[in-house]
């Protein structure tokens, strides 16, 4: 038996209703996608797997929401509140149904795949094309710091998705789970700490100084971001470069005029 086929067996053995559960499992466990309490959608969820590992990891206190075209049979006693949406997660129907199902996310997850041709750069490309469809959806969904997870299948297009995910997010890496087949190109581009701020990374922007922080800091806001700068006075009005962007505040220094 090879390593590969196990998954499938111990999926069988354990419940889950796809060897896809246990990529979920070791993303989680590499990147921290899930947790207690979390609220997760899962975009093209059927038959299920994902949602019962991301029940199991978010808990009672946690909510996780399936969403596919396909009808997805409901969890025998989930350990979170389970709901399901069936449509489309392009249509601006779903995508509101998922919005008042949830409010907002703290991770949106993504197994699709595309219908396989056969050609590799064909299923390459709808693959990232998946992808960038459930970006939307998590653009539309997720909370500031939340996280985002998406399966492509490697080649040239993957570089150009993970730069378009950067700008949005703390930080973006690859994970390829041990559970992927042996023959496969798959591999999971995860995207972690959402990033609601209004600038970003080599912005320069006008601030005054509003307090300085324990560490010796300026404090100044930015539409109610808040921006610790390095080098100020309090009530200094100051032109400065934004170093670094995290999801709650970041940090700048004064631009030499």
């Amino acid at each position: 038996m090879s390593g590969k086929d196990e998954y499938y067996n111990r999926a069988k053995q354990e419940g889950y209703r796809a060897r896809s559960a246990y990529k979920l499992k070791q993303l989680d466990r590499t990147t921290g996608l899930l947790g207690e309490g979390r609220t997760v959608v899962d975009l093209g969820a059927a038959p299920g797997g994902w949602l019962q590992v991301a029940a199991e990891e978010v808990g009672e206190r946690g909510t996780v929401v399936g969403v596919d075209r396909q009808r997805i049979d409901p969890l025998d006693d989930p350990a979170a509140t389970v709901e399901y949406v069936r449509g489309d997660m392009t249509d601006d129907e779903t995508k509101a149904e998922i919005r008042d199902r949830v409010g907002s996310a703290d991770a949106v997850i993504s197994d699709m795949a595309p219908n396989m041709t056969g050609e590799y750069n064909v299923d390459h490309a709808r693959s990232v094309h998946l992808a960038r469809q459930a970006f939307e959806v998590a653009l539309d969904v997720l909370d500031t710091g939340g996280d985002f997870a998406a399966k492509v299948f490697d080649g040239q297009d993957v570089d150009p998705l993970k730069g378009d995910l950067d700008a949005e997010f703390e930080y973006v890496r690859e994970v390829r789970p041990d559970a992927s087949r042996d023959s496969s190109s798959e591999l999971y581009l995860v995207a972690k700490g959402r990033l609601t701020a209004p600038v970003r990374e080599g912005d320069q922007v006008e601030v005054t100084i509003e307090d300085i922080g324990s560490e010796g800091d300026g404090i100044a806001k930015v539409e109610g971001y808040t921006l610790f700068v390095s080098g100020v006075e309090e009530g200094e009005t100051v032109t400065v470069r934004v170093d670094d962007v995290k999801p709650n505040y970041g940090f700048a220094q004064p631009v030499e005029t």
